[in-house]
């Protein structure tokens, strides 16, 4: 679990049975599995009926740009699979404006539909109100 930081949110109530989960995308796709574990972990607690929001910040907002060749680098696109999320109830995703900006990025590339961008503030609001946090 190296690659992995994972954190609980002490500020919820301790008492509340239905935990959130955040995944957090901090890497660039292809440049390490990371960018897949955050996609198989989310799928994962999606399949069991979690409540979980991605969210993508830094490098990882190149995960939400289309028409990627992985093949150019011999690599499968695991990218497609974010067409999945619909069916396992991966609808909260969250992407970090000032990252898009830093990187000459807008969402108009994005190769999913439904990611709210946000200011910085709000992006991390709606990070800590989860109850437990993966970044990866």
């Amino acid at each position: 679990m190296n690659d992995i930081e994972h954190t609980a949110n002490l500020g919820s109530s301790e008492n509340d049975s239905s935990k959130s989960v955040a995944i957090i995308n901090s890497k660039a796709p292809y440049s390490s599995s990371m960018g897949k574990d955050a996609l198989d972990v989310a799928l994962i607690f999606g399949s069991y009926e979690q409540d979980v929001s991605l969210f993508f910040h830094g490098d990882g907002v190149y995960q939400l740009i289309g028409k990627q060749n992985s093949m150019l680098i011999q690599l499968k696109d695991y990218l497609k699979t974010f067409s999945a999320f619909e069916f396992y109830d991966l609808e909260t995703i969250y992407v970090c404006q000032k990252s898009l900006e830093d990187r000459c990025l807008t969402d108009r590339n994005f190769h999913i539909d439904n990611a709210v961008v946000l200011n910085t503030k709000a992006f991390s609001e709606k990070l800590h109100q989860h109850n437990i946090i993966f970044r990866f």
